[in-house]
Parts: structure tokens; C-alpha cells; sequence
């Protein structure tokens, strides 16, 4: 498969179109950012193995049931994908307080709670990707109640088998963010990516992160954390 126009340079990926009008390159990028760009810099291999690790998780989805736009990996840093209208959402699952969420509610990071938590987030940079309820994605004309419902019933399946595929490698997954759209057949699908880029992931006896809060922590050894993840799945 030939990629051939450039269609969109992302945060962490770029977008080709390809010779079939339904498939679509995605090439991840040893760049990374955070708090919406303002911290910027790259990581060394970061690109390959987001990539290979967001396969393994891709395909594990597809064989349990999980509709994914994932089609194949073509190389070290491009992905075969179906072509899809992306909902301007990102729904977060979270199984354990961390991050924003232990900042806003003022709980100590690490802590788990009886339920699992489930979020909203309005894609814009220009509003710093606020925190929105299922109403308001309703109201903006972005997407419907049952449409949410179908996404809701996805992302908890979803997060059921990546919890079981890191937990087998001694990994907890304490949240991730999820996007959805349509293909051109109307079937709603699994889109983006999973990997330590946009989920956290933490060794399940040493709580040592494994993903993005080490570079936006300054915590170091960010590439040798996602090889760590790489290998822990191939192994």
C-alpha cells in the first residue's frame, strides 16, 4: 500500500492518504508534547514503539470482539488504517485516581475506587480541551444519546481487555483516552491509538510509571519505559 498525499501533522502522528480512498497512513513520530503543546520535545525511538505496542493492543481489541480502524503495521513507524470522521471527543477511562482528576478532587494519586470512572473531554486547543458531560456533547450537536450509550458499552469492554492484557505483564492501567468515529460504511469504530502516549501505565509491584508522565514530569528514562512496555508484551 502507497502513501502518497500528506494530509495532517498531529502532535505525535502524520496522516497519507493511500491508492484505496478508505485507508489512510498513520506515522507516528518521536515527538512529544504536553499541557496542549506548551512542553515540547522528542524522544528517541518513541515513534517505533508506540507504534508497535498500539498494534499489539489493536489487534488483542479485534480478536475479542472490538470493532478498531487498525488494519495492519506496514514498518517501524506506519500503520495501514481504515479512513474515518473521528467524533471531536476523547472519553477517558479511569480505574485509579491519578493525574488531573487527583488534582481537581483533591485525592491522593494511586488511589482506586469502587467504580470505574468515565469522562469526557472537548477536543479544541483554543479551550484547552475542556471537561464536558454527555449533555453537553449532546447540546453542541457533536454526537447523540445513543451513539454515547454504543461508546460507553465499547469503552468498557475495551478497558476490560487491555486491563487483561497489562495485567498478565504486570502492568496496572490507571486510565486512557479513547477515540471513536465512523468508517465510510457507517460502522462505528475504535480510532487514535493506546499506548503510553495516551494512556498510564504503572508496574503493578513498584508503581514505577511507564508512560507519558515521565516526560511530563521530568522523570527520565521515557524511552526505556515504553521498550519496558514493548518487551513485557512480546514476551
Amino acid at each position: 500500500m502507497e502513501k502518497r498525499i500528506f494530509l495532517f501533522d498531529g502532535k505525535a502522528k502524520q496522516l497519507y492518504t493511500t491508492d484505496d480512498p478508505s485507508l489512510v497512513v498513520i506515522l507516528y513520530k518521536d515527538d512529544v508534547s504536553a499541557y496542549n503543546g506548551i512542553k515540547k520535545s522528542s524522544i528517541q525511538n518513541k515513534g517505533i514503539l508506540n507504534n508497535k505496542i498500539s498494534e499489539i493492543i489493536y489487534k488483542t481489541l479485534e480478536e475479542n470482539g472490538i470493532k478498531t480502524h487498525f488494519v495492519k503495521r506496514l514498518d517501524d513507524r506506519a500503520q495501514l488504517c481504515k479512513k474515518i470522521s473521528v467524533f471531536p471527543l476523547e472519553f477517558i477511562v479511569r480505574n485509579v485516581i491519578a493525574g488531573s482528576l487527583a488534582r481537581r478532587l483533591d485525592m491522593e494519586e494511586g488511589f482506586r475506587p469502587c467504580n470505574t470512572i468515565f469522562e469526557i473531554c472537548l477536543k479544541s486547543d483554543f479551550l484547552n480541551d475542556p471537561l464536558i458531560n454527555e449533555h453537553h456533547a449532546v447540546a453542541l450537536n457533536i454526537i447523540s444519546y445513543e451513539e454515547l450509550q454504543k461508546i460507553y458499552h465499547f469503552s468498557i469492554k475495551t478497558n476490560q481487555i487491555v486491563t487483561k492484557l497489562f495485567d498478565d505483564a504486570g502492568i496496572d492501567v490507571i486510565d486512557m483516552k479513547l477515540e471513536f468515529g465512523y468508517d465510510e460504511e457507517h460502522n462505528l469504530l475504535l480510532a487514535d491509538e493506546i499506548s503510553p502516549d495516551t494512556a498510564r501505565f504503572w508496574d503493578k509491584e513498584t508503581k514505577n510509571k511507564l508512560d507519558r508522565d515521565r516526560f511530563k514530569r521530568d522523570m527520565g528514562k521515557i524511552e526505556e519505559s515504553y521498550f519496558e512496555i514493548l518487551k513485557r508484551l512480546t514476551t
